[in-house]
């Protein structure tokens, strides 16, 4: 590891105008400084590229926004979180004004697979929103089963 804390410098060549657009969203959103904007803007862009290959595993929610007095939909989506026990870490939810009710499932699995399961839960009639936010940083296996230990 590099003293530096394993910082690496580069140098980066800009338009003007392009400069002039990041430093009003460094100071508009409070970054630091430009490098740890352009460190997060490249961090998202690296899960979106691992995202494309599919078979990443990665971690993430999904947050959904619903109408919880539609007929069957919490049994529907307590159904799919069953059905994809493996990929479904923990599930939160709570509940808002006027039949609203904001739901945060943290998952981690393959992500195509994170994606189909986000789908058929942001497809169901009843749900008003709902987005996938994965990372490439993974959730540490606490526990391994019995038969696996061996």
């Amino acid at each position: 590891m590099k003293a530096n804390g394993g910082v690496s410098r580069i140098s980066i060549s800009l338009p003007e105008p392009l400069l002039g657009q990041l430093d009003d969203m460094v100071e508009a959103r409070g970054y630091e400084s430009r490098s740890a904007a352009l460190a997060e803007m490249i961090s998202h862009q690296l899960v979106a590229h691992k995202r494309e290959l599919g078979n990443e595993v990665m971690a993430g929610t999904i947050t959904l926004l619903y109408d919880h007095s539609t007929p069957r939909l919490q049994k529907v989506l307590a159904d799919l979180q069953h059905e994809h026990v493996e990929e479904v870490i923990s599930s939160l939810h709570i509940h808002l004004m006027h039949n609203r009710t904001m739901e945060v499932i943290l998952v981690q699995g393959p992500a195509t697979k994170l994606q189909v399961i986000a789908d058929r839960m942001i497809t169901n009639r009843g749900v008003i929103s709902g987005k996938l936010e994965l990372t490439t940083t993974l959730i540490p296996q606490v526990h391994q089963p019995a038969e696996r230990r061996a």
